[in-house]
């Protein structure tokens, strides 16, 4: 589509409503910015100067609706509410940042989704393509937005993408050459309001894939599994709980890959640097990707091996006083945290809670098997959180007023040979603008920490 001179309306004043707003400047159309709670000067701000666009706060006028053209909302803005409805009333098609990115971008792309891992998988993949090929953009819910990335591809840039549900409710024509889906487990059911939907939504992002296409999924998630049989797309399973006759599979400590029942070593997991049968997944999964783009399989296990793990996803940050402290404040589900306390080999004190969107906690308690000597709860679903262990039987369970105080609690209480674990199964919402500024918190606090 020719966007220039083209009245675009952009909904939403952060990161990717900046990269928005700048690639239509770039693209000759016409732009407004719309941010209903933001001041008009602070957002100015954002902007490059030689980026002529209006900025509408508060309410929207009828008037400035009416001459849209096109709308483009960022992830954060939910397609359910009075303004979309009337935009579509009108006949005007709201796109994402990653359509208007698509639709402005050149090259080969990849598109990584999955309740978990998505960043993990999106970095590793991005370190390989880096390594083989000459220009490559890390772009989307990793931090850095596809419409900034976009204008600068060329034919023979490889984009690699996170795209989240948000994202992925905004996609027209939007075709990667490959997709993965990692996994899907409830999360977000406060915006996709049931798990039908959700999962609809992360399936979007094989739906213009073609045969020609690969679509990457794991054969033990239920709905991945299931949605491989009817993928448009030629569909690589990964598993860790099974051999395959065709695709990737962990065996013992051993990651196969097999073709028509013939399998081929092709390393040990105990060769990576990331720890948890989440992890192998993720690696497996990065695999498949970067084979399907025709990189070496040498090439591919050699940045395998050199990778470490992504900040706030399972770090390790330091020992101090003969305890080891991890950062996941990227676990902001259930499932996702599940995968932290597997992750740990050591008693564990567990900082948990958050902002509550709507998730159920039962899996995640059981998953503690003995590991976790006290829980410590904060946040909006601290009470939440802590009528489920009760009711499957944990009794240490401390409620802390604060971020600062549950991790003095932890401090106090931990013995040399225990872990404390930040892996909150919540988003950080209501104490924390996000994840990494509630990882960044922990990590300072516990690098701060004095050897006794």
């Amino acid at each position: 589509m020719d966007l220039k001179g083209k009245k675009v309306l952009v909904v939403g004043a952060g990161l990717s409503g900046i990269g928005a707003v700048e690639a239509l400047c770039k693209a000759g159309a016409a732009p407004v910015l719309y941010d209903e709670k933001a001041a008009a000067e602070e957002i100015g701000k954002k902007l490059p100067d030689a980026c002529a666009c209006k900025i509408v706060t508060g309410s929207l006028s009828e008037d400035v609706r009416a001459e849209a053209e096109l709308a483009v909302f960022s992830p954060g803005v939910p397609v359910d509410t009075a303004l979309a409805d009337r935009l579509r009333e009108s006949g005007i098609a709201i796109w994402g940042e990653i359509e208007l990115a698509y639709v402005l971008g050149k090259g080969r792309v990849i598109a990584i989704t999955g309740t978990n891992g998505k960043t993990t998988t999106t970095s590793l993949v991005g370190e390989i393509m880096k390594r083989h090929f000459a220009s490559v953009y890390v772009v989307g819910n990793i931090g850095n937005p596809y419409t900034k990335a976009a204008p600068e591809t060329a034919d023979n840039t490889v984009t690699v993408a996170e795209i989240s549900s948000f994202q992925l409710e905004t996609i027209h024509t939007f075709h990667p050459e490959v997709s993965a889906i990692l996994n899907i487990t409830p999360d977000h059911l406060n915006r996709h309001h049931t798990m039908e939907n959700y999962v609809a939504v992360k399936e979007r992002i094989a739906e213009n894939q073609t045969k020609k296409d690969i679509c990457v999924l794991n054969y033990e998630d239920a709905y991945t599994k299931d949605f491989g049989e009817r993928c448009p797309a030629r569909v690589v399973y990964f598993s860790s709980a099974r051999r395959l006759e065709d695709g990737l599979y962990l065996d013992g400590e051993e990651i196969y890959q097999a073709q028509g029942g013939r399998a081929e070593r092709l390393m040990n997991i105990h060769e990576m640097n990331l720890v948890g049968i989440c992890n192998v997944e993720n690696v497996m999964a990065a695999i498949a990707i970067a084979q399907a783009l025709g990189v070496p399989m040498e090439e591919i296990l050699e940045t395998v091996r050199n990778f470490k793990a992504v900040e706030h996803r399972i770090e390790f940050v330091a020992a101090k006083r003969g305890v080891d402290y991890y950062n996941d404040s990227k676990a902001t589900n259930p499932d996702a945290a599940i995968q932290g306390i597997k992750a740990m080999s050591k008693p564990t004190l567990l900082i948990g809670g958050g902002f509550d969107k709507e998730s159920e906690y039962d899996d995640w308690i059981v998953s503690f098997d003995g590991k976790v000597k006290c829980l410590v709860l904060i946040g909006q679903t601290r009470e939440k959180i802590a009528s489920c262990a009760r009711a499957h039987g944990i009794t240490e369970i401390v409620l802390a007023d604060s971020f600062r105080e549950a991790l003095d609690i932890c401090v106090e209480r931990a013995v040399p040979g225990d872990a404390v674990l930040l892996s909150p199964a919540c988003a950080s919402w209501g104490m924390f603008p996000n994840y990494e500024v509630r990882g960044k918190q922990f990590k300072e606090y516990v690098n701060q920490l004095k050897e006794l």
